[in-house]
C-alpha cells in the first residue's frame, strides 16, 4: 500500500468550516457531522487511498473537536473505508475489485428486498422524497454534476433504507454505499453513463413513489446489473 502524507495542507484555513457546515446540514451531532464530511472526502478520493489520518489536522479542517473526528473514523473503520493498523496509525482503505464484485452480490438481494418494503411501507412524504430525488438525480447527471449526483446518490440510499423499515437490512446496507460510491467515483469519469446511471436510480424512486412493489424491485435488479458491467468495465 502506498503511503501519503496526512493533509499536510489543508485544502481550506484551519478554522474556516467546511462548505457543507456552512450551508447548515442539520446532523443531530457533530460526530454525525465529522462523519459524513468524512465520508465524502474519502469518497470523493480528497482523501485518496493510503493517505495516513491524523485526528488534529482533521479536527482544524473540518473544525470540529477531536472527540468527534475520533468517533467518525472509528465508525468509518466499521464501514470499511479506513484501516487501523498497528504502529502506523488510521489510513484510508484500498480500493478492490475483487471485493467490489464480492460486495455487489451480497447487495443485489438486499437492495431487492429494500425497495420492495420502501414501496409497500413508505409514508406519503417519504413517497413525495421519492419523487423528488429522482427529478434531482436527472438534474444533476444533465449538468454533469458528479458530486451533487454523489450527494444525491447518499440520499437516496438513506431513504430506501428508512423508507423500508427493516433496521437489520439496513445496517447491512449501511456498510457497502460508501465503499460502492467511492469505487464509482474512482471510475466514471472513464467508463460510467452518468445520465443512464441516473436514470436507473430515478426509475427506483418513482417506483417506490408509486407504492409498485414489483416494479421497484426489478428496477433494483437493472440497478444493480449496470453496477456490476460498470465495475467489469474498470478492468480495461
Amino acid at each position: 500500500m502506498v503511503v501519503k502524507r496526512a493533509l499536510a495542507e489543508p485544502a481550506q484555513r484551519p478554522n474556516q468550516p467546511s462548505s457543507q457546515a456552512r450551508r447548515g446540514t442539520g446532523y443531530a451531532t457533530l460526530t454525525e457531522r465529522a462523519y459524513h464530511e468524512l465520508e465524502e472526502l474519502i469518497v470523493t478520493l480528497e482523501l485518496p487511498p493510503g493517505t495516513v489520518l491524523s485526528e488534529q489536522v482533521l479536527a482544524q479542517r473540518l473544525n470540529i473537536g477531536r472527540t468527534p473526528i475520533r468517533e467518525a473514523l472509528q465508525r468509518l473503520a466499521r464501514d470499511g473505508l479506513v484501516v487501523v493498523l498497528p504502529r502506523r496509525g488510521i489510513l484510508v482503505s484500498a480500493i478492490n475489485l475483487e471485493t467490489q464484485l464480492r460486495l455487489l452480490e451480497v447487495r443485489r438481494e438486499l437492495e431487492r428486498l429494500q425497495t420492495r418494503r420502501a414501496a409497500d411501507h413508505a409514508t406519503q412524504d417519504e413517497r413525495t422524497d421519492f419523487a423528488d430525488l429522482a427529478r434531482d438525480m436527472l438534474r444533476a447527471a444533465s449538468d454533469n454534476d458528479d458530486k451533487e449526483f454523489m450527494r444525491l446518490d447518499q440520499r437516496f440510499n438513506t431513504l430506501v433504507s428508512q423508507a423500508a423499515h427493516n433496521e437489520f437490512a439496513a445496517r447491512a446496507m449501511g456498510l457497502m454505499h460508501g465503499l460502492s460510491r467511492r469505487f464509482w467515483y474512482q471510475h466514471y469519469q472513464q467508463v460510467a453513463d452518468l445520465p443512464l446511471a441516473a436514470r436507473l436510480h430515478a426509475e427506483v424512486a418513482d417506483a417506490i413513489a408509486r407504492k409498485n412493489g414489483d416494479e421497484a424491485a426489478n428496477a433494483s435488479d437493472r440497478l444493480v446489473d449496470y453496477i456490476e458491467s460498470f465495475a467489469r468495465q474498470t478492468i480495461g
